[in-house]
């Protein structure tokens, strides 16, 4: 335990603060390849801001006129038809600068947040599946949306309101100082506690958005995974559980945002506040001087308006340090995903071309990660080009975690698994996994027809005759001709309306409609009956006659039709041979058999 003496000594404000803007700059700058891509555009958002603004600064100069003109009483209509006339025009000037600074600079900004988006979704069709085993979806959905709104803001508003804000400030101090320099004296002297105030909340606002961010990401997972799993929470009647797991949710982000806004809400009033105090020093010391003649009635009247232009930059800064505090915390989250380096990936100079041969496996084992246990342990096993390989194994032996290190869903140990004499991690991964088509057990579907989730498989337009095909191979053809829209039916998101069996027939079409050379069923007949499963069976094998396939299942009767069989058992293999061959040996297959074939005759 340290000693009082020995501790470090607390951080200064000045240091917090130095801290802070430091990240929010680092997290800013990293905008700065579009800033530069886009800089003509800003450019000239940029000159029309300054027309615009620059326009406001002569408003005051016309209204000192008209004044000035009328209170000498000896001025003629036309006079001020000139003054109204010049109005006119300067604020038609304003109108057009106001719309060209907004197109240019609102619509560079908008380009950024859609270039940001796809930049980030891009990645994440890279990342590898860990990855999103680790992420919710509705923390991920926050950063693409939420979150690019933040930066949308910092990138567009919020230098709109830095620029203009100084530009503002600086013209509007110059003309004052020029035209009544000791009454400027008076009237500016609260304006520096205005920049004191901005400063300490803005420091806060920071730390408290990124709160409100991160509970809103929390509230939207909520939200998802409620949606998602709906069937199941009203099979359980568990509504008023989930509506007040929600209403948690939804009271922390609510606390969020109102400890936000009581800090955001300090700053509108302060600004008021002290503005009001430059007001009632103008009134006073500029009466003063109308009064003794030192100063114009008109010239009151334009430093009058100038003082309301100068709250703008005040209130501006507020709004610049605000935004560019969300904008920054909402970069940081943004990059925190846009920093992860997919953890599989291809290899400079790998082979595109894959040849024929077969599939190997050799001493594969495999683990998820550092200090986890070991889920495959030294298989070894040859599936032949052309030939059939069938997987047996208990509820976690590593069935689906050995089909998935083949496609390099996860990458296995350099030299363990072998597609035509070469290392998988030699080829090209988006060759590598055109040459598989999985079909999973729990299976996804896309919010489509059931054509077009068929159609999805192909890496080229499929013809009407041959949808048709794949679809009474799998059987579903024979389904769909009762739906309504039969083929064309929308089956909602993630295949709602089907059943499990029609979910993964229709899986079965849509692998075979990329006509890969290495085909898995990962007991991807689970939900149908054994007589639907022995007809796609036979379907399936004949069509693919001299192609490989593996198929995984714990019902005997689909795994009799391969040409070779593997049990595993904890991980490792504990038996192989033909349906035949595995019969006539003790163990866990023949018990299997005996259990099923015994069911079948009960029935």
């Amino acid at each position: 335990m340290a000693l009082p003496w020995e501790l470090p000594p607390p951080a200064s404000p000045c240091a917090v603060n130095r801290g802070i803007f430091m990240r929010m700059l680092r997290e800013i700058l990293t905008l700065g390849p579009y800033f530069r891509k886009y800089k003509f555009r800003y450019l000239v958002g940029f000159m029309f801001l300054s027309v615009a603004s620059g326009g406001q600064m002569i408003i005051p100069q016309i209204l000192r006129s008209a004044v000035d003109t009328m209170t000498a009483g000896n001025f003629a209509a036309a006079d001020i038809a000139v003054l109204f006339r010049n109005l006119l025009i300067v604020a038609a000037c304003i109108s057009v600068a106001r719309f060209g600074w907004r197109y240019f600079i609102h619509g560079s900004s908008r380009r950024i947040e859609a270039e940001l988006r796809d930049r980030l979704f891009r990645h994440l069709l890279v990342l590898h599946a860990g990855f999103f085993a680790e992420q919710k979806t509705g923390e991920l959905m926050a950063r693409s949306t939420n979150d690019m709104y933040a930066v949308r803001m910092a990138s567009g508003m919020a230098l709109v309101a830095l620029v203009d804000g100084i530009f503002m400030t600086l013209v509007i101090l110059v003309i004052l100082f020029r035209q009544a320099s000791v009454l400027t004296l008076y009237i500016v002297l609260p304006l520096p506690l205005i920049t004191i105030l901005i400063i300490m909340l803005g420091t806060i606002v920071g730390r408290r958005y990124k709160k409100v961010q991160e509970a809103f990401a929390s509230l939207s997972a909520q939200a998802q995974e409620s949606i998602a799993g709906i069937r199941v929470i009203k099979s359980f009647v568990k509504e008023a559980y989930f509506l007040k797991k929600f209403g948690a949710e939804n009271e922390v982000y609510l606390k969020a945002n109102i400890d936000l806004v009581r800090i955001w809400g300090l700053f509108r009033p302060g600004v008021t506040l002290l503005s009001g105090v430059t007001g009632v020093l103008l009134l006073y010391f500029g009466g003063r001087a109308v009064l003794d003649g030192s100063l114009s009635p008109g010239l009151l009247v334009a430093i009058f308006s100038y003082l309301e232009m100068l709250i703008w930059p005040m209130i501006g800064a507020g709004f610049t340090v605000n935004m560019l505090q969300r904008g920054a915390a909402a970069l940081g989250r943004i990059n925190d995903v846009l920093k992860q380096k997919p953890a599989i990936a291809g290899r400079a100079g790998s082979k595109k071309d894959i040849p024929a041969g077969g599939l190997s496996v050799a001493g594969l084992s495999f683990r998820y990660g550092p200090g986890l246990p070991q889920v495959l342990a030294d298989i070894h096993c040859d599936i032949p080009e052309g030939k059939t390989l069938g997987v047996l194994g208990r509820t976690g032996s590593g069935k689906t975690t050995l089909v998935s290190l083949l496609p390099r869903i996860y990458d296995p140990p350099r030299g363990t698994v072998f597609l035509a004499g070469t290392d998988i991690l030699d080829y090209d991964l988006a060759s590598l996994r055109r040459s598989f088509g999985v079909v999973t057990q729990e299976t996804f579907l896309f919010s489509d027809s059931i054509r077009g989730n068929i159609a999805f498989g192909a890496e080229e337009e499929l013809s009407e005759k041959q949808i048709e095909t794949l679809a009474e191979i799998s059987t579903i053809a024979k389904d769909a001709r009762g739906f309504p829209q039969g083929l064309e039916t929308q089956i909602g998101e993630r295949g709602i309306t089907l059943s499990g069996g029609q979910k993964q027939r229709v899986a079965i079409s849509r692998a075979l409609a990329g006509n890969p050379r290495i085909l898995v069923f990962d007991d991807a007949l689970s939900s149908v009956d054994t007589q639907t499963e022995e007809k796609i069976l036979q379907r399936v094998l004949g069509l693919r006659r001299g192609k490989t396939n593996i198929i995984i299942s714990h019902r005997i009767r689909a795994l009799s039709v391969c040409d070779s069989i593997i049990v595993l058992d904890g991980g490792a293999v504990g038996q192989r041979g033909t349906h035949r061959e595995l019969l006539a040996q003790p163990g866990l297959y023949r018990d299997i058999h005996t259990l099923q074939t015994s069911g079948e005759r009960e029935d």
